[in-house]
């Protein structure tokens, strides 16, 4: 008899939430249908976007005969760690200047340990709570920050409320690893974005910062990503770029219309509860604060797919569907409570 595989023991993995509603989404005959729930830009007409920087640099790489598919250096491309760096921590940075900045080429992406941040009644940052497990926590622990609009839920600290982090991370000899995905793609303005993590580095801070461009630049395909060392001690493009930043705050100004709008449908319907965190939040993602069953209400009733959290992407809205989305929501919230 032949020897059982020795996979046979596997058990069988439960699919992974967000790509299964993508799945069903598509299954789904009904003409009505919306889906919020996969984290990608999406345009008026809920089509995917490649930007015209990324056609044209696309186009560039395939009539460039120097290319030739060489190993790169182990730490990954130079060009592309030196430039990416710099745009996480700015062309002033002192820490550039001293040498004290080092990049790493590496697939985009994280993993985390929780600690308080998302009130759920308020509908904002737990800021007390927040402080109060970075107190708590063990000296050297290393906290994942992200550096602007917070995946799920579209809230971060504003510059004040990021000076009093900071200060408990400084006397608590805690160590920040900020999550930067949307440098640009959350107000359209690069600087702005990058605040947090170059007011750390102002300070003092040693720190590493795991940069994506997944979503600012629409290569999701790719999994771009680079890592940034910034330590005490020193250590041994242009008409592109500024195309490029007109395309991402395209990106930008979208979903903020978005946020908008949808927040105008629903005071207009007189929705019950408040829906101000809507446009108060910030990037791809919001959360709507709509319970499980209500979800549930929406994906079987009404045809629109998002996470049983009630986190909804914002991209997958359009002038299109606002209204039908507004009304279901609306309905789902004051049936099902």
């Amino acid at each position: 008899m032949a020897s059982p595989s020795v996979f046979a023991e596997v058990p069988q993995a439960q699919p992974v939430l967000v790509f299964k509603l993508t799945a069903d989404f598509r299954e789904d005959p009904d003409p009505r249908k919306v889906n919020l729930g996969a984290g990608a830009f999406r345009t008026e007409e809920c089509q995917p976007w490649v930007l015209p920087v990324v056609r044209k640099v696309e186009q560039k790489i395939a009539n460039d005969t120097s290319l030739n598919h060489e190993y790169l250096p182990i730490l990954g491309l130079p060009e592309f760690r030196s430039c990416a760096s710099r745009l996480a921590h700015g062309d002033d940075s002192p820490a550039f200047k001293e040498k004290r900045v080092g990049g790493m080429q590496c697939l985009g992406g994280t993993d985390i340990r929780a600690y308080r941040y998302w009130d759920a009644e308020k509908r904002g940052l737990d800021l007390q709570g927040f402080l109060n497990d970075l107190e708590n926590a063990p000296e050297f622990s290393i906290f994942v920050l992200h550096a602007c609009a917070h995946n799920p839920t579209g809230t971060n600290p504003t510059p004040e409320q990021w000076k009093q982090i900071a200060s408990v991370m400084k006397h608590r000899f805690l160590f920040p690893f900020f999550d930067s995905a949307y440098q640009g793609f959350a107000s359209g303005n690069l600087e702005r974005d990058a605040w947090a993590i170059r007011y750390f580095v102002s300070e003092g801070f040693e720190l590493f910062c795991a940069q994506s461009f997944s979503k600012n630049f629409g290569l999701y395909n790719e999994r771009i990503g680079n890592l940034t060392m910034v330590g005490k001690e020193p250590e041994s493009v242009l008409r592109l770029f500024k195309e490029w930043t007109g395309n991402v705050k395209i990106m930008a100004d979208r979903i903020l219309t978005m946020r908008s709008e949808l927040r105008a449908r629903l005071e207009a319907l007189k929705t019950p509860r408040t829906w101000n965190h809507i446009t108060e939040q910030i990037g791809m993602f919001s959360f709507t604060r709509l319970n499980p069953k209500q979800v549930a209400y929406l994906v079987n009733e009404k045809h629109i797919y998002l996470l049983p959290s009630g986190r909804i992407n914002m991209c997958g809205l359009t002038t299109k569907n606002l209204d039908y989305v507004a009304t279901s929501i609306h309905e789902a919230v004051t049936k099902i409570q």
